[in-house]
């Protein structure tokens, strides 16, 4: 088999696995994946998952890539706060979360981690669409503060709280604070539920 066989069956997936190759040809040699890799036709994301190269100037790939690896996943915490200016920088790290064990990873789209949540806790996310008409599963604002909240108790003073320096405009215009409550009360969680109290008294919300 010659890469352009390969490419030419594979390059519409954008995000692949060895099954999904051998689920096509199963007398794949996927030695040919490690030679591929090495002549920079393909880029290994983790352990069994591959791309083009092409994907790269994608815009919001990485996105994309954070759910396909690791799943079930969706985008929140950090990157999703970023993503809807609730905090002023941008981040480096595309940051989800997932009822799989704590993981990350490391290749040549970025960097990407993954904090457990119970599988009761996973909610809250909707697909917004990509440029080349994929999707991607992102965390509402208010799910993605309260992953946040959960997952980093440290948040739990003014000074912490203030520290995440939160966009005030945003929290008090379009922060839909009914849904961020209701979402809480899925948490069952005390600690939480304080913490976000703590965090609507000092913005004011």
């Amino acid at each position: 088999m010659t890469f352009i066989e390969f490419k030419d069956k594979m390059f519409d997936l954008a995000c692949f696995n060895i099954h999904n190759v051998y689920a096509w040809y199963d007398n794949f040699d996927r030695n040919n994946l490690t030679r591929w890799v090495k002549k920079g036709y393909l880029i290994r994301l983790r352990n069994g998952y591959f791309t083009f190269p092409e994907y790269k100037n994608v815009p919001d790939f990485s996105f994309y890539i954070a759910n396909r690896i690791y799943k079930p996943s969706y985008i929140s915490l950090h990157s999703s706060l970023s993503f809807y200016g609730l905090v002023p920088e941008s981040v480096i790290q595309t940051t989800s979360v997932t009822t799989l064990k704590t993981s990350s990873f490391e290749n040549e789209l970025g960097s990407y981690s993954y904090k457990n949540i119970k599988d009761s806790l996973m909610f809250g996310y909707d697909l917004k669409p990509m440029a080349d008409n994929r999707n991607i599963l992102f965390a509402s604002p208010e799910k993605a503060l309260l992953d946040l909240l959960y997952l980093y108790p440290f948040y739990n003073n003014e000074e912490e709280l203030t520290d995440l320096r939160l966009d005030e405009d945003y929290l008090q215009n379009d922060l839909n604070k009914t849904l961020l409550m209701n979402y809480c009360s899925k948490f069952e969680n005390k600690a939480l539920e304080k913490r976000v109290k703590l965090l609507l008294n000092i913005y004011d919300i």
